[in-house]
């Protein structure tokens, strides 16, 4: 009983998500498909299309697709290229599709597990502060802006002209939205509840307020991709753009998804989801979309956990088409707005902002450049920077772990052991080597040549380094051959498996006869090396 009634609580909740998800879809894939240049159709096209498929093959359960602002300005650009031929753009679609297909097949999706927690949590903030500037305007009855910069700009502008019904109804909903009880949100979900109330009084009180307006109609025709000769390397180019920017997109909200729910995503499954929808698209003429973030919070926040909310979502958007489109076209745009503001209020991790006094600065740091090139620049682009500035963070880190030491033999065990002192006087130096041996350190290796001048056999003590690079073992190959030229004799005590590893690369300065297991089976050798000397 109890797991027929979880069913049904799931399934209210995915539909009710994926209700809610669809109305929020509905005037952004028609805003986007205007901004294409491929006319408002082709945005509704791509949201039920991308949609409906992604939620069934896709690895995020609860993840809504559909057209989004980057994607959006690629495919235009594609469109303007070949002159608004739309068979030609949408052959870019279809390599776009076919990009995400192979990424998700080859197991790229994997890479996105490595982008950090602070990245990601900046990224999160700065949707959520995105969204509230930008859905600012429409909730005061004004024409929304293109982007967070231009919110802020234009708010003096959109103060003076408020619109006193449309903010009404606005404030309406924001009540609802952030006072209704858990109780009646867990039967109906308080986004719905206020975008039925507020639709019903804004029409039977005949407020003029701004609303959704005209919807398409009618089944999409079948568009067939052409490839020409003129074109292809124009088409290829911007198709694997909106492949890797889909795949990007998609997967980053895949991680916001992840955040908010405890959950894991399966990211290879998610690319070729999104790849399959991607290619569906091409042949309806339909816009091209990723994982949308905002519109899967709202779905989240509005009960949907499973794939039933996506598939909701897309049939919402199909009813509206094939004639159910009157009755949504009445919803006032600000009370979308309100419903959007909270989506933004609650996407705010505030679970790292708490820590913002406590956090490692260097973490602290990278969250906050995150955050503010994704609300002032771009979400690629902040993503990207973070991920870039997180790992010179940790190779600065690594490096400054990593310890170079001369010994001449410690002078405390050469008091104590004649044999280590007689090492001392004939020339034998160890120079000890702790820690990560890589680009970021080995530069440390080579200030050491001055110390070691004038002794007879250097041994190289890498026992406990746990990894060596290419750029450690081209320093280490330098180092030597400087030793040589001073008619230095040279070993290497290396770990089994960097031992290994530089016997498959065959340096020419770091041969088999040099290379030891054991510092103490070098230390010998060094030994009797000098020992003819002595």
């Amino acid at each position: 009983m109890d797991g027929h009634g979880s069913t049904l609580g799931r399934l209210r909740g995915d539909f009710f998500g994926g209700l809610t998800a669809g109305v929020v879809a509905l005037p952004l894939a028609l805003a986007f498909g205007v901004a294409s240049g491929a006319g408002a159709a082709a945005g509704l096209y791509g949201a039920i299309v991308l949609g409906f498929v992604a939620a069934l093959l896709g690895g995020t359960r609860m993840q809504i697709s559909g057209p989004t602002g980057p994607m959006t300005v690629v495919f235009a650009s594609a469109l303007a290229v070949v002159g608004g031929n739309l068979a030609v753009a949408m052959a870019a679609v279809l390599v776009g599709g076919l990009v995400q297909i192979g990424l998700g097949l080859v197991r790229a999706g994997g890479l996105v597990r490595f982008i950090p927690y602070p990245v990601v949590s900046g990224f999160m903030s700065g949707i959520g502060v995105i969204i509230v500037l930008l859905q600012s305007a429409p909730l005061l009855g004004a024409p929304s802006l293109p982007s967070p910069l231009a919110a802020v700009l234009g708010l003096p502008a959109v103060l003076a002209q408020v619109n006193g019904e449309a903010l009404l109804i606005g404030f309406l909903t924001l009540v609802i939205v952030f006072r209704t009880p858990m109780a009646v949100s867990r039967i109906v979900p308080a986004p719905l509840v206020a975008l039925v109330a507020m639709t019903a009084l804004a029409t039977a009180a005949g407020l003029s307020v701004p609303v959704i307006g005209d919807i398409p109609r009618g089944l999409p025709e079948v568009v067939l991709p052409v490839f020409t000769l003129e074109t292809w390397t124009t088409v290829l180019l911007l198709g694997i753009t909106l492949g890797l920017l889909g795949s990007i997109d998609s997967l980053l909200t895949s991680l916001v998804a992840d955040s908010i729910t405890r959950t894991r995503h399966h990211s290879n499954r998610e690319l070729i989801g999104q790849g399959v929808g991607n290619l569906l698209c091409a042949f309806v003429g339909g816009l091209p979309g990723a994982g949308a973030t905002m519109r899967t919070v709202i779905n989240i926040k509005s009960g949907g956990k499973g794939r039933t909310s996506g598939v909701v979502h897309a049939l919402f958007l199909l009813a509206l088409l094939l004639g159910l489109g009157p009755f949504a076209e009445r919803i006032p745009l600000a009370v979308l707005a309100g419903i959007l503001i909270k989506v933004g209020v609650d996407i705010l991790d505030y679970r790292m902002l708490r820590l913002v006094h406590t956090a490692p600065r260097a973490d602290v740091a990278v969250m906050a450049a995150v955050f503010v090139l994704t609300v002032l620049v771009d979400l690629i682009v902040a993503v990207g920077a973070g991920v870039v500035l997180s790992m010179m963070l940790i190779i600065h880190r690594l490096a400054r772990q990593a310890s170079f030491r001369v010994r001449p033999l410690p002078h405390e065990a050469a008091l104590a052991d004649a044999r280590l002192e007689a090492d001392l006087e004939s020339g034998i130096r160890v120079i000890e080597i702790d820690g990560a041996f890589f680009f970021g350190s080995a530069s440390q290796l080579l200030d050491r040549v001055d110390q070691v001048i004038g002794t007879r056999v250097a041994v190289f003590d890498c026992s406990r380094v746990p990894f060596m690079d290419l750029s450690a073992q081209f320093a280490l190959e330098e180092m030597i051959e400087r030793l040589k030229a001073q008619a230095i004799a040279a070993l290497v005590v290396v770990p089994p498996a960097i031992h290994a590893q530089l016997l498959r690369l065959r340096a020419p300065h770091l041969p088999a006869a040099i290379l030891r297991d054991d510092l103490e089976t070098a230390l010998a050798e060094a030994r009797a090396l000098v020992a003819p000397a002595r």
